[in-house]
C-alpha cells in the first residue's frame, strides 16, 4: 500500500463509527473482553468473520470435534451465576454442546448487540497523530478506536496442502475447519482423509463407524493417548458445582492451566517397576494427565522422554493387529509429548477394520488430486468425499492475514518475518495501542486456553482502566522490554525438548514453507507468566511507554 493509499484508507476509516475499543474475533477471548470492557463503561465494537459467536467452536464442526480439557475446567470462571446455571453433559464436551454453551453465554450477557458478524477485517492502520486505529472490513465498512484488541485465536488460519489438481476433484471436499453446517452423510461412502494430527485423529475415529471405505493419507504420525470420556452423572455433577473454586485454583497453579500437576521426580530416578505402574495408571485415566501430570522431566530429559516414548510405542503395537500398520503409526522423528498430544477414543483400533487403509505418504507420496480422487505414486484411490485435516498456520497466521500497519506504516507481518517479537505476548514495539490476546509468546498459546484467556483479558482490562484514570492515550512496548522478553521466551524454550521438535509450536508447517521456524509459544508456564504480568502492572506497567 502506498502512502497515498494509506492516507486515503485512514481518512475513510476515520469517517466511520468511533469506539473506545475494537475487538477482532467473537470467540472465547473476544466475548470475554467485550464483557469486561463494557463493565469499564467503554464503547466497544467486535468484528467477527462468522455468522455467530464461538470462534474455534463455530468453525470446527467436523464429526468427533471435542475438548481435550475437562469440560468443567474449560468453561468461563468469572460468573458464579453462569457456573450455577450450566451443566456439562460429558467430561470432555463435544463441539455441538460447546457451541451451545457459548451461545448461552452470549445470550445471558446480551453480547451480540455489540458484535458485527460477517465482517472480516482486511486492514488495520495506526493513526499516529490521533493515537487511534482505523480498520476496514472486506466489504468496505470502516471504524476507528483508540485501542485495537486482537482475539483471533492461535489455531484459526486454516491451511490447505499445495497439491497439484486440488480443485479438480468432482466429489465433495472440505477442510475440517470449514465443515458444512448441514453436516455430511458418510454411510457407505468412499472417504479419504489427508492428515493425522489432532483434528485428523478425531475425525477419523468418528467417521470410521459408518463409512463404506476409509483411506487415510498420513505423512506425520503422532503419539496419541486415550481420552477416556464419559457422561457426567447427577452425583458427579453436584460434586463439580460444589468444587468449582478448587478446580480453578488447581488450574491456576498448574503449568498449563489444566487440573493435572506433574510428578516432581525424574523418570530415570524412579525404579522401573514403579515407573511402569505410574504410566499404566496415567494411560488408563481420563484427560491430559499422561502429558501434563507425568514426571517433571519427561519434556526436558532425553532419557526420561525415551523411556516414556517406549511405553507409548508398546501400547500402539498392542492395539494395532497388523505389525506393519502399527509401525507406520509410530512416529520416528520425535518423542512422546514434544508435540501436542492428540487424545483419542479407539483411534488405533480403526486400523484393525477391514474397510480402512493407511497410506504412508513417505513411502507412497501423493502426486496429485484427480477428478476421481487421489493419485499417489503407486495407485489412484477413487473417492466420493475428500477431507483435508491439514491444520492451521498456527499462532501468527491469523495476524498475517490482516494487513496491520503500525508506526511509520510498517506491517506486523514484516516485523515478524524472522519470528515474532513481543513484550509479554501482548504487545509489539512500534504498534501502539494494539493488544494481542493469546498472541505469540503468550502463556495462553501453551495452555488450557480459557484459563489463560481470562488472565489475558483481565490484565488488559486493568491496563485500560489505569490508562483512563491517568488520562493516557497511548501505550507501546519499549524495544528494550521486547528484546528482553523475546530472549526469555527462547531461553526457556531451549531448555525443553519442545523447541527441538518441528511442530506448530515452532512454526513448522509444510503448507506454509516460507514460514521461518522459531518458537511461537511460551513454555515457562502459566503461573510464572501471570507472576511476571502482575509484577509489570504493579510497577506502573514497567516496560511500556505511556503517554
Amino acid at each position: 500500500m502506498s502512502n497515498a493509499q494509506q492516507q486515503s484508507a485512514t481518512s475513510d476509516a476515520a469517517s466511520g463509527e468511533r469506539y473506545d475499543a475494537i475487538i477482532i474475533g467473537a470467540g472465547i477471548a473476544g466475548m470475554y473482553q467485550l464483557y469486561r470492557l463494557r463493565e469499564l463503561g467503554l464503547s466497544v465494537r467486535v468484528f467477527e468473520t462468522g455468522t455467530d459467536v464461538g470462534g474455534t467452536w463455530y468453525w470446527n464442526r467436523y464429526p468427533g470435534a471435542r475438548f481435550d480439557s475437562e469440560s468443567y475446567s474449560y468453561g468461563y470462571s468469572f460468573s458464579e451465576d453462569l457456573l450455577k446455571e450450566w451443566d456439562w453433559s460429558e467430561h470432555f464436551s463435544a463441539q455441538p454442546e460447546t457451541l451451545r454453551y457459548l451461545n448461552f453465554v452470549a445470550d445471558k450477557f446480551d453480547l451480540r448487540k455489540d458484535i458485527q458478524f460477517n465482517s472480516r477485517i482486511s486492514t488495520a492502520t495506526f493513526d499516529e497523530a490521533e493515537d487511534a486505529w482505523d480498520v476496514v472490513t472486506d466489504d468496505g465498512t470502516t471504524a476507528r478506536a483508540r485501542f485495537l484488541i486482537t482475539a483471533v485465536g492461535p489455531l484459526s488460519a486454516h491451511t490447505l496442502p499445495n497439491i497439484e489438481g486440488r480443485d479438480s476433484f468432482e466429489g465433495l471436499s472440505c477442510h475440517t475447519a470449514r465443515w458444512p453446517k448441514e453436516g455430511i452423510d458418510f454411510a457407505g461412502k468412499r472417504v479419504g482423509v489427508i492428515g493425522t494430527g489432532a483434528t485428523g485423529v478425531q475425525v477419523i475415529q468418528e467417521i470410521a463407524k459408518t463409512v463404506g471405505q476409509l483411506t487415510v493419507f498420513q505423512l506425520q504420525p503422532n503419539y496419541c493417548a486415550p481420552l477416556h470420556n464419559s457422561k457426567i452423572d447427577s452425583k458427579t455433577q453436584a460434586e463439580i458445582h460444589a468444587s468449582y473454586p478448587e478446580i480453578f485454583d488447581k488450574c491456576r497453579a498448574s503449568h498449563g492451566g489444566f487440573i493435572h500437576q506433574p510428578d516432581p521426580r525424574s523418570a530415570v530416578e524412579v525404579p522401573a517397576e514403579e515407573r511402569e505402574a505410574i504410566w499404566e495408571k496415567l494411560y488408563s485415566e481420563p484427560g491430559f494427565g499422561i502429558w501434563m501430570g507425568n514426571f517433571a522431566d519427561v519434556l526436558i530429559n532425553e532419557e526420561s522422554n525415551r523411556l516414556m516414548t517406549e511405553f507409548i510405542v508398546k501400547k500402539i503395537r498392542e492395539r494395532v493387529k497388523d505389525p506393519e500398520v502399527a509401525e507406520k503409526l509410530i512416529p520416528k522423528d520425535h518423542g512422546f509429548g514434544t508435540r501436542r498430544v492428540p487424545l483419542e477414543t479407539r483411534y488405533y483400533e480403526v486400523y484393525n477394520q477391514h474397510n480402512v487403509e493407511l497410506i504412508d505418504l513417505n513411502e507412497n507420496p501423493i502426486e496429485r488430486i484427480t477428478p476421481k480422487g487421489v493419485k499417489t505414486r503407486e495407485s489412484e484411490y477413487e473417492l466420493d468425499i475428500l477431507i483435508y485435516a491439514t491444520g492451521f498456520d498456527a499462532i501468527t497466521g491469523s495476524f498475517d492475514r490482516i494487513e496491520i500497519r503500525g508506526e511509520g506504516g510498517k506491517t506486523l507481518k514484516d516485523k515478524w518475518a524472522d519470528g515474532p517479537r513481543t513484550y509479554l505476548g501482548i504487545q509489539a514495539a512500534g504498534f501502539p495501542n494494539l493488544l494481542t490476546l493469546v498472541g505469540p509468546h503468550n502463556a495462553a498459546t501453551f495452555c488450557n486456553i480459557p484459563r489463560c484467556i481470562e488472565q489475558n483479558v483481565e490484565w488488559v482490562t486493568d491496563l485500560m482502566g489505569y490508562m483512563r484514570d491517568k488520562k493516557y492515550t497511548r501505550i507501546t512496548a519499549t524495544k528494550a522490554a521486547e528484546d528482553e522478553w523475546t530472549k526469555h521466551v527462547y531461553d526457556i524454550a531451549s531448555l525443553t525438548l519442545l523447541s527441538k521438535t518441528p511442530s506448530w509450536f515452532t512454526g513448522a508447517n509444510l503448507n506454509v514453507p516460507e514460514k521461518k521456524q522459531t518458537f511461537l509459544a511460551y513454555a515457562g508456564g502459566s503461573p510464572a507468566y501471570t507472576s511476571k504480568c502482575d509484577e509489570v502492572a504493579a510497577n506502573d506497567y514497567e516496560g511500556f511507554a505511556l503517554e
